[in-house]
């Protein structure tokens, strides 16, 4: 997936229809690479705003301007890059969008006053282009104040990005404009180039597409295949002309179409500004309204995902070394248990002995004796220690049975516990990859505390101070309330003692996951909600990307907590299991959040 240039040139032309006068009322650094520019619009939006959040990243693996409509957390000290914008754009109108060419650059320009009372224009460069994109700040002589990404002389240098240097483009790619060009020309550029497949000879000529586009033109041309260049006849090159015509006017009037490429499961997987035929019945596509909403919708979960597991890099090292400890300590206990399987064996020694004291000598290192249990009575040879009698031999024979019996039941009860444990940090860890909000960190991490997973010095710091978390709620198109725990503690509040008894509890089937309530209000649970609220606890679980889940479910009163039991564990019986797909659209469009 890819921000191509083409597409870029159709956001600049959405968020200039939107934003030009429009004067930042606030601007916001949540991380290292994200910036959010609140602005006060001119004339109100159709669904009433007045004010829009640009949303700006220089991520390497998801650079990209757009608007949107999610919410973020700041840090609670703004980042010095912040402070320095604040400075410079408060109350900023922005004038302009440029473009340069198909580059996917795109300039910003900010009328101002600086220190002075004079008016000046400053301009924010937004460059993406993986893992070199940057969010630049340059004063009206052409000069960088600063950058959120500093580029110094070991870094590049042809092109150091430092305050005080002046502004350089990009060197420019050997590579034909789309928007300057006639498709004869493209023609002419691929004819002289490799001979490699067609969609990699438009992405090496061509300025301003990305893979998808490229594919596209390549599946048009050969009519769902991707052959060589020296492969294509006259009727590939006509078709290549009238096809490049089409996307050249596309690109030029902006009249695109936002299109999203989304699997079976409905996850976005690619995204374009023009409708996508290649993958067949594969895969499916999705128009949406505007490319701001597009890039919103495709980047914003995984986005969050990535962002909560740098956040969460401690707790998940925690957890895993914990997994890893468990995990071994079962297989040893395993081992010994395996061990004790021969107990029955060092009590049969101990009765033969005893039965054959008058044949036995001390000093004697072994005895071949009768096994009168065997119902051959073959005869076996027993080892004895030539230090101890006969008597003793026996008794030392009865001695490692009984020990060995201990053992066994010891071990069983221990690896009971330790698989109990197992299942717990599953849980944890399933809750942790699912957190969307420092408040859920937290609670994972007191979680934690509380269960001696961690040093309580830091949760008990905080006790009573921290902020109480709701649990997921979602209404069902039969109005139903559906409630999803966040974490083991909240599933455990949600069943144990929020619900009530003719309520519906639902889990995912021997999966780790969110505890699911459907709150009756004493009336009896449609088909219809019953079903979705299965898709939820799907979702909401450590199967959210397979198909076909299982999902049990009851009446909340056939739930029960085993004494001293962890966080989240509990026992249920009299249930029903549904097998169904996990739907992030269906979640999105019943929460009520």
């Amino acid at each position: 997936m890819a921000l191509d240039g083409a597409l870029l040139r159709q956001i600049k032309h959405e968020l200039s229809s939107t934003l030009l006068g429009a004067r930042i009322d606030k601007i916001h650094q949540f991380s290292r690479e994200e910036m959010i520019f609140v602005l006060r619009l001119v004339q109100p939006t159709a669904d009433g705003n007045r004010t829009a959040k640009l949303y700006l990243s220089a991520g390497a693996d998801s650079p990209r301007i757009h608007l949107t409509s999610s919410s973020f957390e700041n840090p609670k000290a703004p980042p010095m890059f912040c402070m320095l914008m604040r400075k410079h754009l408060g109350s900023a109108k922005l004038l302009e969008i440029r473009q340069i060419g198909l580059d996917r650059i795109l300039h910003l320009i900010f009328e101002t006053r600086n220190e002075m009372g004079d008016l000046i224009q400053l301009t924010v460069a937004i460059e993406i282009m993986g893992r070199h994109s940057n969010i630049i700040l340059i004063d009206e002589n052409g000069r960088v104040i600063d950058s959120i990404k500093r580029i110094d002389d070991t870094m590049s240098s042809v092109r150091p990005i430092l305050p005080g240097v002046r502004y350089t483009l990009p060197p420019a790619q050997d590579k034909i404009d789309l928007v300057s060009c006639t498709p004869e020309q493209v023609e002419q550029k691929l004819r002289q180039g490799k001979d490699v497949p067609l969609s990699k000879a438009i992405l090496a000529a061509v300025q301003g597409v990305s893979p998808i586009v490229c594919r596209e033109v390549a599946n048009y041309v050969f009519v769902g295949d991707d052959r060589v260049v020296s492969q294509m006849t006259d009727n590939h090159f006509d078709r290549l002309r009238f096809f490049l015509a089409r996307l050249i006017d596309t690109v030029k009037n902006c009249d695109g179409v936002p299109t999203s490429v989304i699997d079976s499961r409905k996850k976005p997987i690619d995204f374009s500004f023009m409708d996508i035929h290649q993958y067949g019945g594969t895969m499916f596509t999705r128009s949406y309204d505007s490319y701001s909403h597009l890039l919103d919708d495709f980047y914003t979960q995984r986005d969050n995902i990535q962002r909560m597991r740098h956040r969460s890099a401690d707790l998940l090292k925690i957890l895993a070394n914990t997994a890893d400890r468990i995990s071994r300590k079962l297989n040893l206990q395993k081992k010994e248990l395996a061990e004790c399987s021969d107990r029955e064996t060092l009590k049969i020694y101990g009765d033969l002995i005893s039965a054959n004291l008058y044949s036995i000598q001390k000093g004697d290192r072994s005895a071949t004796l009768i096994n009168f249990y065997d119902e051959s009575q073959a005869e076996v040879t027993i080892q004895l220690d030539p230090r101890k009698t006969p008597a003793q031999n026996a008794q030392k024979y009865y001695g490692e049975y009984r020990k060995a019996d201990t053992a066994e039941k010891k071990l069983r009860e221990l690896i009971e516990e330790g698989e109990q444990e197992a299942l717990y940090i599953d849980s944890v860890f399933d809750a942790l990859t699912r957190a969307q909000t420092n408040d859920e960190l937290t609670a994972i991490r007191t979680e934690l505390a509380e269960q001696g997973y961690l040093r309580k010095k830091g949760a008990s710091a905080k006790k009573g101070k921290e902020p109480k978390l709701s649990p997921k709620r979602y209404i069902s198109d039969d109005g139903f309330t559906i409630l999803i725990g966040r974490n083991n503690v909240q599933n455990d509040q949600l069943t144990l003692k929020d619900a009530r008894g003719r309520d519906v509890w639902f889990h995912t089937k021997n999966i780790p996951g969110s505890h699911t309530i459907v709150i009756s209000d004493g009336k009896e649970v449609p088909d219809t909600t019953l079903h979705q609220a299965a898709i939820l606890a799907a979702t909401n679980s450590k199967a959210a990307e397979s198909s076909q889940v299982p999902v049990d479910y009851t009446l909340i009163k056939n739930v029960k907590k085993p004494r001293g039991a962890k966080p989240g564990m509990v026992i249920y019986v009299s249930y029903q299991t549904a097998y169904v797909t996990p739907d992030l659209e269906l979640e999105k469009r019943l929460s009520a959040d």
